[in-house]
């Protein structure tokens, strides 16, 4: 009986260690590919999330581009408004002195 045993035993264990070995590497195999997986995942979250913030900034861009503009048509308006405003005071200078040269005379 005990020779039967330590037949089985070294028959058997070496089976079991083999086994064991493979469970053990495609378990590792597994693993890895699952961890690559979610370091994929963390990264599509990342870059979703600075998506998320580069619309923002660009929003924010766009609302600041906005309220240039607008001051630089106030400005251009207030600008427009006294070259009118000089060209209609010349115009009259130059009047007012033509007719009292033509009065002096």
């Amino acid at each position: 009986m005990q020779l039967a045993a330590e037949e089985l035993r070294s028959i058997v264990e070496p089976l079991v260690r083999e086994l064991i070995a493979e469970f053990v590497q495609e378990n590792e195999l597994k693993t890895r590919e699952l961890s690559l997986i979610e370091r994929v995942i963390r990264v599509e979250e990342e870059l979703k999330a600075l998506r998320e913030v580069q619309n923002a900034i660009l929003r924010e861009m766009h609302a600041r581009f906005e309220a240039v503009d607008k001051r630089f048509e106030a400005m251009e308006k207030r600008l427009n408004f006294m070259q009118w405003f000089m060209g209609v005071g010349f115009a009259l200078l130059g009047l007012l002195i033509t007719i009292a040269n033509f009065l002096a005379r």
